[in-house]
């Protein structure tokens, strides 16, 4: 912190509030002795407050600090630190140098001295002393105090607020002004020793009084000096009063912190006592336990019962679940409070905690590993015991089991072994039972080493002189001998098996044969009755003559057919013959298939019954088929004919469409012509479709001889009476449009020929490009907005394309003179007279009966200025003619 200088003593410190308002006092008492004599012994007695801790002090401040060897030794004291070693000569310069020693000490802490040389406190100068032991108080005193991170003289004031805040009449906002009456040293002093001041009684009109009353109390009671006399004058007081508050606080404060020290000390010293004790108490019960323990763990007195046996070992369980857990937590407990203990002491600088003899950590852990070994050996030797015990029951027990396990699967096993179930079953079933056979000779096995266990157990038993040995004994020798007769009557049941299953696999080889032969035949036959039933579908004498040959091929492969049903009917012959000479129990039905003799037999008659039967039918409907091609032909005459005709009389059209010579009403005389040749033709379109109902009768749906159906002749029949009548029309338009607009013969030529220029499909149709190139052909400077209203007009549906007449329109508009609504306004304004409206009467009088009565009928009532009776918007109703307003 730089420390800048007072007016007074041109030093240099923190320019704070109270500081400010000390310089703002001080500034007239520069040259007042009693003032001066008063900072001499405010700064005296705090001098002397350190430098007594070294067994000296001052009387004169600014003589005894000339030589600078008790003000280096001030700077030690209040620093802590050692400072050069000082000159011991009496000269100037010996003086000098050692006050130069303390000067510096002073600049390297930070401080900046400013006025103030080792000369002038050599040669006694007042004010300069005394303003080096303010720096030094500033430095050294006050600075190092910090509360909640503010500065030192701030902490300082912070920590004032807090311990005067109960206090009535005292309001502490500065180390100067909030300090004149005297309470705020009292309420201090009260706050640290209430025994000493009764606060209650104080006056806030007797500063001098209170004054004298903390300064006395303090250094009788607190060892704080008195620093200041409150008998001097009454300003030169409370100036001094700035510097003595911040020294006093300081004092208080420092009491304060030391006894808050010492009671910290106090308390950890206390509980690592309580900690030793604690330790102490925990560590005698656990070794106590652990001896009563351990005799009874090493106790090996074996009992002669079982249940006595499981008496010890239920008690030492016990001892494992519930007593012992609790002494394993309350070691471990000890050795963390030893450790704990051990730590707190030296972290608070204390020798080591040394328990008593014997109740080391050493000790216990020692002790506690003779429990362990004893309580292993007492676990082992229980365990030994009862499994001597167990030993004997646990072999008779194991005898029993296994010898009812044994005798339960053994039972009924014999009398399955008798069975001759064999004689009567199938190869299948004969098969399956010898499979079974296998199964219960792999389990039989299985059961050997039984046996031989229940044998070693007896003999076990015998040897260990079991109570129990004879009926052991006699149990053992049921077992081995029941053993015996299930081995011998499971050999004999197996060569019964085996010999009938080679019997009845000759006849499964025959039963087999006999499937896999009548499966196909009598799927064959099943499949050629179906085709001679089939209901055949045939439009053409090809197919039926196909149908027919197939037929004949069927009819060659019958002999072939008939020896392999012999052949079949043979098999079942020798099955029926093996049966009857073996005498075997068995039925003659074949398990591979479902077909029998009887179903072969009646099927064959049945194919020998449909043959002739489909002869019959393929015959009739070839004639028929003759009679179908007849009528297709005779239809593809007149479709071959009527087709091109059409097609030819549309070409006609279209190229007097698309002609530009000669007047339109020589084009409309053409096309009359063409319709009422058309016209003539119907007989031949009607004649077509009386042919084509005999077809549809007939149900042929397809002919070869012409690629012309009735549907197209239809269509193109129909399409024909429509694009004469929309030519006509054209034309009938084009000689209206030219007569209304005044367009010359040779005009419409040329719009035709461009039309058709353009045309480039030649279907009549332009799309928006084409006619983009046509306009542009014609001289017009096309701007897409312009082009884009154009085609508003000739492709009002957006469909695409512009058809000849739409063009044509466009062209007369462009090229033709025609009326306006302003025209058609101006006409009215004369028949009106002027007038912005116009009367009935009016409208009578100009115009003829139809066209008056339009107008009154249509026009609404003129509202404008002027208006009468009967007044008509003749503005109005021309705009609306135009599509310019609606009406």
């Amino acid at each position: 912190i730089t420390i800048e200088p007072g007016v007074q003593y041109n030093y240099v410190y923190d320019d704070d509030e109270y500081m400010i308002q000390e310089e703002e006092w001080d500034r007239d008492l520069l040259l007042d002795p009693a003032w001066e004599k008063q900072q001499r012994k405010t700064f005296t007695a705090w001098c002397n407050s350190h430098l007594r801790k070294a067994g000296t002090q001052i009387e004169n401040i600014e003589e005894d600090f000339r030589n600078g060897l008790k003000l280096m030794l001030l700077l030690e004291v209040i620093s802590g630190e050692r400072l050069p070693k000082p000159d011991r000569g009496k000269m100037r310069f010996h003086k000098i140098a050692n006050v130069n020693k303390a000067l510096d000490y002073i600049a390297s802490k930070g401080v900046k001295l400013v006025s103030i040389g080792a000369e002038e406190i050599v040669d006694g100068n007042v004010k300069m002393t005394l303003g080096m032991i303010w720096t030094i108080i500033l430095r050294f005193a006050i600075q190092d105090i910090s509360v909640e991170e503010t500065s030192a003289k701030e902490g300082l004031l912070l920590w004032c607020q807090r311990k005067t805040a109960p206090y009535r009449n005292v309001n502490i906002q500065n180390f100067h002004t909030s300090w004149k009456d005297g309470l705020g040293l009292c309420a201090l002093i009260h706050r640290h020793r209430p025994d000493l001041i009764d606060y209650s009684k104080l006056n806030k009109d007797d500063p001098i009084g209170n004054i004298n009353l903390a300064m006395e109390i303090a250094e009788k009671h607190l060892d704080i000096p008195k620093m200041l006399d409150a008998e001097g004058e009454r300003k030169i007081v409370f100036t001094n009063l700035c510097k003595v508050s911040v020294l006093f606080t300081y004092c208080v404060l420092q009491a304060e912190t030391a006894a808050n020290r010492i009671c910290k000390v106090l308390a950890v010293n206390q509980e690592n006592e309580r900690l030793m004790e604690e330790y102490e108490r925990l560590a005698s019960e656990l070794l106590e336990w652990i001896r009563r323990t351990i005799p009874w763990l090493e106790n090996r007195t074996p009992e002669k019962t079982m249940q006595a046996m499981q008496k010890k070992l239920e008690d030492f369980r016990d001892y494992r679940r519930k007593h012992k857990p609790p002494k394993v937590q309350e070691k471990c407990q000890l050795e963390i409070n030893f450790n704990t203990l051990q730590t707190k002491l030296r972290i608070s600088n204390r020798p080591a905690f040394m328990p008593s003899e014997g109740k080391m950590v050493s000790d216990i852990a020692g002790a506690w590993q003779r429990l362990e070994q004893a309580e292993k050996g007492y676990e082992e030797w229980l365990l030994n015991e009862i499994r001597r015990l167990e030993r004997v029951e646990h072999l008779a027990e194991k005898f029993r089991q296994k010898a009812s396990t044994h005798e339960t699967w053994a039972y009924g096993k014999e009398q399955i072994l008798l069975q001759k179930d064999y004689e009567s079953a199938s190869l299948t079933e004969v098969r399956a039972l010898l499979r079974k056979h296998e199964a219960f000779e792999s389990d039989l096995a299985a059961h050997q080493d039984r046996v031989e266990q229940i044998a070693a157990i007896a003999q076990e038993l015998n040897e260990l002189d079991y109570h129990d040995a004879v009926n052991v004994n006699d149990r053992c020798q049921k077992i081995c001998d029941q053993w015996d007769r299930l081995g011998t009557l499971t050999q004999k049941r197996r060569e019964a098996l085996e010999r009938t299953e080679k019997l009845l696999e000759t006849i499964d080889q025959l039963h087999l044969e006999f499937a896999k032969r009548a499966a196909p035949f009598n799927n064959w036959m099943e499949g050629a009755m179906e085709d001679l039933q089939d209901m055949f579908i045939v439009h053409s004498i090809e197919e039926i003559q196909s149908l027919i040959t197939a037929h004949e091929q069927f009819k060659a492969t019958l002999p072939e057919a008939d020896g392999e049903r012999q052949s079949i009917m043979a098999i079942q012959n020798e099955v029926e013959k093996v049966i009857q000479s073996y005498n075997i129990r068995i039925s003659s039905s074949n398990p591979y298939s479902t077909v029998t003799m009887d179903e072969l037999r009646a099927k064959w008659d049945k194919v020998k019954q449909l043959v002739p039967i489909r002869d019959q039918s393929l015959q009739e409907e070839l004639a028929r088929q003759h009679a179908n091609e007849r009528l297709r032909r005779q239809f593809a005459a007149q479709a071959n004919a009527i087709g091109p005709w059409i097609q030819n009389k549309m070409e006609e059209i279209a190229r007097s469409s698309i002609q530009i010579t000669g007047a339109l009403e020589d084009q409309m005389n053409q096309l009359k012509q063409y319709e009422h040749n058309i016209i003539n033709y119907k007989n031949n379109i009607d004649k077509l479709e009386g042919d084509h109902q005999l077809i549809q009768e007939a149900l042929v749906f397809d002919n070869k001889h012409t690629n012309y159906t009735m549907e197209h002749i239809r269509v193109g029949w129909e399409v024909l009476l429509t694009t004469i009548a929309r030519t006509i029309n054209e034309v009938e338009t084009q000689i209206l449009t030219r007569d209304a607009k005044g367009i010359t013969q040779e005009q419409m030529n040329e719009f035709r020929a461009s039309f058709n220029h353009f045309d480039r499909r030649k279907n009549g149709l332009m799309d928006h490009e084409d006619f983009r190139a046509c306009l542009i052909s014609m001289g017009y400077d096309l701007g897409e907005a312009e082009f884009a209203r154009i085609m508003t007009l000739v492709d009002p549906n957006g469909q695409g394309t512009v058809t000849f007449q739409s063009f044509i329109d466009f062209m007369t508009r462009e090229t033709a003179d025609t009326d306006t609504a302003e025209q058609v306004i101006a006409s009215f304004r004369i028949l009106a007279s002027d007038k912005p409206y116009i009367l009935a009467e009016e409208l009578r009088r100009e115009l003829p009966p139809d066209q008056a009565q339009y107008c009154i009928k249509r026009m609404p009532a003129y509202s404008g200025p002027g208006s009468v009776p009967g007044a008509l918007d003749y503005t109005a109703f021309s705009s609306a003619l135009y599509g310019e307003s609606d009406l």
